[in-house]
């Protein structure tokens, strides 16, 4: 008898368990823990450090590559200007002024309504 007692107490324990994890489960959906605290405070330690190397690596690249861009080209193209180039640059653009323009970033004024 105590062979069938042990052979059947395999099973009873595995539906047991399999009973527990699904109270378990359905218990952690109906009541879920508040939110941690902690968890927000990584977010945002680790967010600033994310800035900080940005602004190094930003950093870095300026000074590595802003002579590129400080210093004016001296030097003229040795092969000479572009062949469809053929003199020199015009005063004024082509494209007619625009004097109802407004030249900050303001927003413009809203225009007339029209009328059918």
């Amino acid at each position: 008898m105590g062979d069938v007692l042990l052979a059947l107490s395999i099973p009873v324990l595995v539906f047991g368990g399999g009973i527990y994890a699904a109270c378990d489960c359905w218990w952690r959906r109906r009541h879920p823990a508040p939110p941690s605290p902690y968890t927000h405070r990584a977010a945002r330690l680790a967010e600033q450090d994310m800035l900080v190397l940005a602004a190094d690596i930003v950093e870095d690249a300026y000074a590595a590559l802003g002579p590129l861009y400080d210093a004016p080209a001296t030097t003229p193209c040795p092969a000479g200007p572009p062949a469809g180039l053929g003199g020199p640059p015009a005063r004024f653009s082509p494209r007619p002024s625009r004097p109802d323009s407004t030249p900050d970033r303001a927003p413009s004024p809203p225009a007339a309504a029209r009328r059918r």
